[in-house]
């Protein structure tokens, strides 16, 4: 088996609503988004051509309907919300999100506050 290649995407940021508190639901905040893809990219390395190959540029804008969309109490909910996203694409093998909440609602000085959660294609679903 070749080894896995990557697509990262960082510093995806995004205005969202998304808290335990009634005021981050109100006055909404900005989070920032990491992606790593972890999947094959011969193909499109051996056709130069994007149908081959995730397009990060729709990507980030199927993350940020995420982001701008419903609210959710937990930014672990929000991670699991966008790997589900990146793994509907059956290319992508695994996926490392990361969810920064530099706006978190802590009553001391800290510079962020992030969730990071890996998840892997599901077994059984074949590869596109």
């Amino acid at each position: 088996m070749d080894p896995l290649d990557e697509i990262v995407l960082t510093g995806l940021t995004v205005f969202g609503r998304h808290g335990v508190y009634d005021h981050e639901r109100e006055d909404g905040q900005e989070f920032t988004v990491d992606l790593r893809l972890t999947m094959s990219l011969r193909a499109a390395a051996a056709s130069d051509d994007v149908v081959d190959t995730v397009h990060y540029g729709e990507l980030a804008e199927k993350v940020a309907a995420v982001v701008a969309g419903e609210p959710v109490n937990l930014i672990e909910t929000l991670a699991e919300r966008i790997a589900d996203v990146a793994l509907a694409d059956s290319r992508v093998q695994f996926v490392t999100v990361t969810v920064h909440k530099p706006h978190a609602p802590i009553a001391l000085t800290f510079s962020d506050v992030a969730v990071t959660v890996r998840r892997a294609q599901p077994t059984g679903k074949d590869a596109r």
